[in-house]
């Protein structure tokens, strides 16, 4: 099974929710030292983790990632090394860890290539924001070869093709909040609530909603409405200031589905 359904199998088991980290290099952490943070938030209640690969052109990523990744390449960090933290968390922990890459590396690494690379780093997930429904076939197909998930993203503008989008999806449903780039807010976009209500009616494997989520309050206004959150620019930003920083974070957001 793969770690990402012996997870959500669990929390389903247990009655709770799913809290996804989203980490990332170029935050003034070594990669050993976010590999450590990596297992630790494994500990400290965090479901899965995903890892962004920095990019030069990240179309979706709001200024606090896109920053990061601009320093991760000026530091010549490469798929290669994120694959290899992968494999150093996999040496460390069970936590079931996504991907989150855009296509321009994917296609030029070779999908085959890629997955395969993928698959023996420990990578039980994949997020390619930047790949339309109508192209997603090969891709899917070599990633359920190679035991991975190809997770699907659907936001308020595809409400016509949600549907198709998570048809025969595997893992979770990532709900995208708001039809800007990732980035913490304040507070939801208004009619966030119906959008998780709508999806809920169609999708019958866990659902997650990212992009915006950044404080335990959000956390708990949104608990009711889905399967789990993902956090991302919130916790990019608290690597900067270091582990403990993040750890406490990430104990404060698990806080908000008790409220």
């Amino acid at each position: 099974m793969n770690r990402i359904d012996f997870r959500f199998n669990k929390l389903k088991e247990e009655n709770k929710k799913a809290l996804i980290p989203f980490v990332t290099f170029g935050t003034g952490m070594t990669i050993d030292e976010t590999v450590d943070l990596i297992c630790d938030m494994d500990k400290k209640g965090a479901t899965v983790v995903e890892i962004g690969v920095p990019f030069s052109d990240p179309l979706a990523d709001g200024a606090v990632i896109q920053n990061c990744y601009t320093n991760a390449l000026k530091d010549n960090i490469k798929l290669k090394d994120v694959f290899e933290a992968c494999k150093s968390v996999r040496e460390k922990c069970e936590v079931p860890l996504v991907i989150m890459v855009y296509f321009n590396i994917v296609y030029c690494t070779g999908i085959e290539k890629f997955m395969k690379l993928a698959s023996e780093a420990g990578v039980d997930g994949l997020i390619v924001p930047d790949v339309p429904l109508e192209e997603r076939s090969e891709l899917d197909s070599i990633c359920s070869k190679n035991g991975i998930h190809l997770i699907p993203l659907v936001a308020r503008t595809s409400k016509d093709r949600i549907a198709k989008i998570v048809k025969n999806a595997k893992g979770f449903v990532y709900c995208v909040s708001t039809n800007g780039t990732t980035g913490e807010r304040a507070a939801l976009d208004s009619g966030t609530i119906e959008y998780l209500e709508h999806v809920k009616e169609i999708v019958d494997i866990p659902m997650c909603i990212g992009f915006g989520i950044s404080s335990k309050e959000v956390v708990s206004e949104v608990k009711d409405h889905c399967d789990g959150v993902i956090v991302g620019s919130a916790i990019v930003k608290r690597m900067g200031l270091g582990k403990d920083i993040v750890l406490d974070f990430v104990k404060e957001l698990r806080e908000g589905f008790k409220e």
